[in-house]
């Protein structure tokens, strides 16, 4: 794959990842970081606070995780692929000022049941803002691994989502997308998993 500058964006990255899920072949959290300048990945399944985990100070009130709960962000009918929720899981009034307020965003890396092993392992994730992805399409992953749900997307795309409404710069999901893509047909040669898993 062809080196490509990394992508400058104002919002932070902090991905955590199960360490089965370094083991994976196709995993894509090291590829986001290596695309996106100001994403950080940590591997391991449980720290004490936001700020032991990013390896600085920060404002959990100022950052989001992507939310593992039971809503259904297509029911919101809102039409915006990031959507943030409050506790209860209903959509937040003003989703633009929602969005703007944020310095980061935390995304759990791994398959279903090893992302909610790290939610339920990290409690200090219940302080921060809470958003849910509602995709415009299915997931390019679906070629390698079978997901739980429609808005069930690999790391590189859910930061893809992330970046692009945050930051009103489309161009960050065509290049976050376009090597995925990439990636995807670089592995057909060595086969796909014999066992589709599915992706957080």
């Amino acid at each position: 794959m062809n080196a490509i500058e990394p992508i400058d964006s104002r919002l932070s990255l902090l991905i955590l990842q199960h360490p089965r899920e370094k083991k994976e072949t196709l995993a894509t959290a090291a590829l986001t970081v290596s695309m996106v300048r100001r994403a950080s990945l940590v591997i391991g399944l449980s720290w004490a606070n936001l700020s032991e985990a990013l390896g600085r100070g920060a404002d959990p009130r100022h950052w989001a995780v992507l939310y593992l709960g039971s809503a259904r962000p297509h029911a919101f009918g809102l039409g915006c692929p990031v959507i943030a929720v409050d506790r209860r899981g209903e959509a937040e009034p003003n989703q633009e000022a929602a969005l703007r307020q944020l310095e980061g965003a935390v995304l759990l890396d791994g398959s279903w049941r090893e992302a909610k092993a790290l939610w339920w392992r990290n409690p200090w994730l219940l302080k921060l803002q809470r958003v849910v992805l509602d995709p415009p399409g299915p997931s390019h992953y679906t070629r390698v691994r079978r997901e739980p749900r429609r808005e069930a997307l690999s790391t590189i795309e859910a930061a893809a989502l992330l970046l692009t409404q945050a930051e009103g710069r489309p161009e960050i999901a065509a290049t976050l997308t376009a090597a995925l893509d990439r990636m995807i047909a670089e592995s057909r040669p060595r086969g796909f998993p014999s066992r589709p898993r599915v992706n957080a």
